[in-house]
């Protein structure tokens, strides 16, 4: 509980910048109802770079090292593989936070030029999690229901299934956490980019 609630001020602190939590625009014009703070790399459709050109211009905040000490525990335990959770190097994270009304349509994570498993920590309001496959956005798919706490990693041949999150439920936050609504959902990810690529 105790890490829970240091996240949910770590986030916090994230949110009021240099870049602050934004509702992404879509190519299409379409706004993303959750709100979104990058770490380390600005994720925009469909790219990453070091700067924030669709808010505010600035450099986005740096991912801390703990955060990659946390993804790589993460990975040691849901691979039970210690090799594995070394060689995990994640270099951004995207923090979302859904209230009440929010969703996230199903996509993939696949601008990373890695290949390198996903870390997704949710913190506060349940949500239903609709994990798909690698081909498409439709069935099939298994729906997961996510508390506050749970981890979820995807890789291998995993790592490039069609995922979202089409439910958050009201009245389930975490106030021990310090979230009296809504959801916190934080995804570590290794770019495979060089600093050179910004």
């Amino acid at each position: 509980m105790e890490q829970r609630a240091e996240l949910v001020a770590a986030c916090r602190r994230w949110a009021r910048g240099p870049v602050p939590f934004r509702h992404t625009v879509l190519p299409s014009g379409g706004v993303m109802s959750v709100r979104t703070v990058c770490l380390g790399w600005h994720w925009q459709p469909y790219r990453y770079a070091r700067t924030a050109d669709d808010v505010n211009g600035a450099r986005v905040a740096a991912f801390p090292d703990w955060l990659g000490d946390l993804g790589r525990a993460a990975v040691a335990e849901a691979y039970g593989d210690e090799d594995a959770a070394r060689a995990f190097a994640p270099d951004t994270a995207l923090i979302n936070f859904y209230d009440d009304a929010a969703r996230m349509g199903m996509h993939q994570d696949k601008e990373e030029r890695s290949g390198a498993p996903v870390v997704s920590l949710s913190i506060g309001a349940r949500c239903v999690f609709r994990f798909g496959n690698t081909e498409g956005r439709g069935q099939p798919y298994t729906d997961v229901e996510l508390a506050s706490g749970d981890l979820f990693v995807f890789g291998g041949p995993s790592r490039f299934a069609f995922h979202g999150v089409p439910k958050v439920y009201t009245g389930t936050a975490d106030p021990a956490a310090g979230l009296r609504a809504g959801r916190l959902n934080l995804t570590l990810r290794e770019t495979g980019m060089a600093s050179g690529d910004a």
